[in-house]
């Protein structure tokens, strides 16, 4: 499922929770006044400004608008992306392509979408929370914090949980084998079994006991190997140390304070909720249009569906230091476990302009999703396709050089 571009793999799947949308409200935040939004068009490439209210302040030039075209013309049948600074005192949203290649309807600032693996920051963001109330230790070992009936080792004890600790699930150096790897599963997540088990079903513990059955890839500590397996496990030790799923503590601890009123964990619910457009896979040869699909096959490892606008408020949130605590938030962005490929939930990307920006990415069916911001959180960039997998991941990252790098010179 969850691939890597450019550092983690974006998790292989769906989302949980349900998300009312409210015309007009993508770009509220707090005492929010005034935004707009350009878009661009399919083919033509035409600019065309859409004022969300009045009043807006000076708004950034169209930076991404020619990677996004770039990742049409690799076969994305849509791009779009959501430019904020300072707190969305000034906003640019973008668009190329479609978002139902049907209708030829385009991407709207509003549209949900599947976030993949994005999920996993707001996990970590959860247990660091925990860590900070001294409800765990980012050193303690795994198996003193699951629910009960939850596998700790694998048939014959070829893998078990019982040396991994928190802070290797975190930064994936666990060697937990990826669940979405196994061949059976992942014929039927991403390959030819996917129309047919679009709606299939999936516990935590079920997918971590296929994990289980597969030897590790490294002893615990020893490597970086990103695993969506990882994720899985921290949803479960939240909810063995608050007592509430993972994702009702999302819910209370970020998406109520920060104003996420589009995010949403819908379990087994294969839909998404309005607005959206179509999300397109591919299946062999064949494209499919992967809108719908049970959401549990991924979990706390990328179940979140969103909207741009949350994305960017999210983002600009933690990395301006409003969900934690300065020494978690150097937790957060310490990646000395992995020589530089993974904190504790985010990483960094060092642009070719030599601003390193932080943020993580996602992909699942249909779907690949990207957020990167300064180390400060006044400047974000969020882009999405409506396809699961970029034929030149540097391309994606060109939507980041094309903000970031331009923003410098100006």
């Amino acid at each position: 499922m969850p691939k890597r571009s450019p550092r983690p793999a974006a998790t292989a799947a769906p989302a949980r929770r349900r998300a009312v949308a409210h015309s007009g409200a993508l770009l509220r935040s707090g005492g929010l006044a005034t935004l707009a939004a350009l878009v661009l068009a399919a083919c033509t490439g035409q600019i065309r400004s859409v004022p969300l209210a009045h009043g807006t302040p000076e708004r950034p030039p169209a930076t991404t608008a020619h990677a996004l075209h770039r990742l049409v013309e690799d076969g994305a049948p849509g791009a779009a992306s959501l430019i904020t600074r300072a707190g969305f005192a000034a906003a640019r949203y973008s668009t190329a392509g479609v978002a139902d290649l049907r209708s030829g309807r385009r991407m709207a600032p509003q549209d949900h979408f599947r976030a993949g693996s994005l999920t996993k920051t707001l996990v970590a963001t959860v247990v660091l929370q925990l860590v900070a109330e001294g409800r765990l230790t980012l050193h303690d070992h795994v198996t003193a914090h699951l629910p009960p009936g939850v596998p700790a080792t694998g048939d014959g004890d070829r893998s078990e949980l019982r040396r991994v600790t928190i802070r290797q699930l975190l930064d994936h150096t666990s060697g937990l084998f990826n669940y979405t790897q196994d061949p059976r599963l992942s014929k039927q997540l991403y390959g030819k079994g996917f129309g047919a088990h679009r709606y299939d079903s999936h516990t935590p513990a079920e997918l971590l006991r296929i994990a289980l059955s597969h030897p590790p890839v490294a002893a615990p500590g020893t490597r970086y190997a990103y695993s969506n397996t990882n994720y899985l496990v921290l949803g479960l030790v939240i909810e063995a140390v608050t007592g509430n799923p993972y994702a009702t503590e999302i819910h209370r601890r970020i998406l109520v304070p920060a104003r996420l009123g589009h995010t949403s964990f819908p379990g087994t619910d294969p839909a998404l909720p309005e607005p959206h457009g179509r999300a397109y896979s591919r299946a062999g040869a064949r494209r499919v249009d992967a809108t719908t699909l049970d959401p549990s096959r991924a979990g706390a490892a990328g179940e979140m569906v969103t909207t741009l606008g949350d994305l960017n408020r999210f983002f600009a949130a933690l990395l301006g230091g409003r969900f934690l605590a300065p020494r978690q938030m150097a937790q957060i962005r310490n990646e000395k476990g992995t020589d530089g490929a993974y904190g504790l939930g985010l990483y960094a990307t060092r642009l070719p302009c030599g601003v390193t920006v932080w943020g993580h990415n996602g992909d699942i069916n249909g779907s690949y999703a990207r957020t990167a911001g300064t180390a400060d959180g006044r400047h974000i960039v969020s882009y999405r396709a409506n396809t699961d997998a970029l034929p030149d991941p540097a391309h994606g990252t060109a939507v980041l050089t094309a903000e970031f790098c331009a923003s410098r010179r100006r």
